[in-house]
């Protein structure tokens, strides 16, 4: 287990005041049994004139702000404290009928497994399916030997991790054609590749906490992070994170678990003004470790 704290400061400026449209906020992380959150604190500048809090149809908690005031910077900053439990194998077993690809789910599952099944991306020349079928090699292979192969590719296959301020995705043809991409995009490739091979998947955004503050081979731990989860029969909801090779949730903190990328924005807003009154957005993320506390 490990105490972690994570600071997450967002920062919009203007060249005149203006006037802002209500703000969604997904920044607070799942509370879980691998997860437990200790303290929360939001900062709004300008004070928002309400701040209202919902579940969306996924479980997640957003945050709504309303404004009835101008100003020529609106900044966000979201400090978090939790607990998190590592692990990278599944805390139960895989079902023995699943252990082995390729597998059915249950008809009591796939009823509601189904939403995240759908391939949601053009692939007319099937070019992630055959990249996908790379990892399967005939039939017959171990599940998550299999998905440890695909969690895996994208930094063994040479693919170069680019951060993005742009809004949005590449298609996953995008992202196999330019070997190159964001962490969302890596993570939408291996949705859909998931997807192509008759498994659930769905796209998580959150934080991931880098132990030393220079290792770079930890990649997406200046801003939010994303990476994907798949359904094992057994064992649930599983992690992967293509971007940086990883196999369970070690070091990454979920904030919000989705069907497709366009619906975890960690902040999405309007404002109203002159098209040139618009400056920069600036993103500020730092996950640190905190000393456990001692029993008495």
């Amino acid at each position: 287990m490990r105490k972690l704290k994570v600071r997450h400061l967002t920062t919009y400026r203007y060249a005149n005041p203006v006037r802002f449209g209500d703000h969604r906020m997904m920044l607070r992380p799942r509370d879980s049994h691998d997860l437990r959150l200790l303290a929360t604190r939001l900062i709004i500048t300008p004070q928002p004139a309400a701040l209202r809090w919902l579940h969306d149809v996924f479980g997640n908690s957003v945050a709504v702000a309303s404004f009835n005031s101008t100003a020529q910077e609106l900044r966000f900053e979201s400090e978090i404290e939790l607990e998190h439990f590592e692990s990278r194998e599944p805390d139960c077993a895989v079902e023995a009928y699943a252990e082995t690809y390729p597998f059915s789910y249950s008809a009591d599952e796939v009823a509601d497994l189904h939403p995240s099944m759908e391939r949601r991306y053009s692939d007319r020349d099937r070019q992630v399916d055959l990249w996908a079928k790379r990892f399967v090699n005939g039939g017959g292979k171990k599940t998550l030997a299999m998905l440890t192969a695909i969690t895996q590719a994208i930094t063994g296959e040479g693919f170069k991790y680019t951060a993005r301020d742009a809004e949005g995705c590449q298609a996953p043809t995008e992202t196999l054609k330019r070997k190159s991409g964001s962490c969302r995009d890596f993570a939408l490739l291996m949705i859909e590749a998931v997807r192509s091979l008759g498994l659930a998947a769905r796209f998580v955004s959150g934080y991931i906490y880098v132990p030393g503050a220079d290792d770079s081979r930890v990649l997406g731990g200046s801003g939010t992070h994303a990476w994907v989860q798949v359904y094992l029969p057994g064992s649930g909801w599983m992690e992967f994170d293509p971007t940086n090779g990883i196999v369970g949730n070690s070091d990454l903190i979920r904030v919000a678990v989705v069907r497709d990328p366009s619906q975890a924005v960690p902040i999405a807003g309007n404002w109203t003004g002159a098209p040139t009154d618009f400056l920069n957005m600036q993103v500020d993320v730092k996950v640190t470790s905190e000393p456990l506390s001692q029993a008495a």
